[in-house]
């Protein structure tokens, strides 16, 4: 069995992301709570409209920073799993029959495809990582 993994680069993990959220939610609050017993009930109000905008932000963050593709190939069959935003899509292809299409200029991605069925990938990685992983997966193909 060989493998290839494609992930996104994130800098931050979805439970350091919460970590962060929580201190940085409870600043908030304590900051606002301060202003609001000295009487400017303002901040409290401009706070929940802040902490708003950050959770959107930060749910969007985290709904795409587990993304990856992976390519296996398994005696004669190549498999690709893409996960994007919670959601697995899972393409068999035989190795005999399935073909590499490298990324056309301007272009960000490649394809594998096999008669009707037709996959894109490389959407994580900068292209001068594709070249060699294209080359890497071709010596597996028939």
């Amino acid at each position: 069995m060989k493998s290839w993994q494609m992930r996104r680069n994130c800098a931050l993990t979805p439970k350091q992301l919460l970590k962060f959220y929580i201190a940085l939610v409870c600043l908030s609050i304590a900051v606002a709570s301060g202003f609001l017993l000295a009487g400017i009930w303002v901040i409290p109000v401009f706070t929940a409209l802040e902490l708003t905008a950050v959770t959107l932000g930060f749910l969007i963050y985290s709904r795409h920073a587990l993304d990856y593709e992976a390519i296996e190939i398994i005696d004669r069959r190549l498999i690709v799993r893409k996960f994007i935003g919670y959601k697995e899509s899972v393409y068999e292809f035989n190795t005999q029959w399935a073909q590499i299409e490298a990324p056309v200029a301007g272009q960000k991605v490649f394809f594998i495809s096999q008669s009707n069925q037709r996959v894109e990938l490389g959407q994580f990685l900068r292209l001068e990582q594709q070249l060699p992983l294209i080359s890497s997966v071709r010596t597996y193909l028939g």
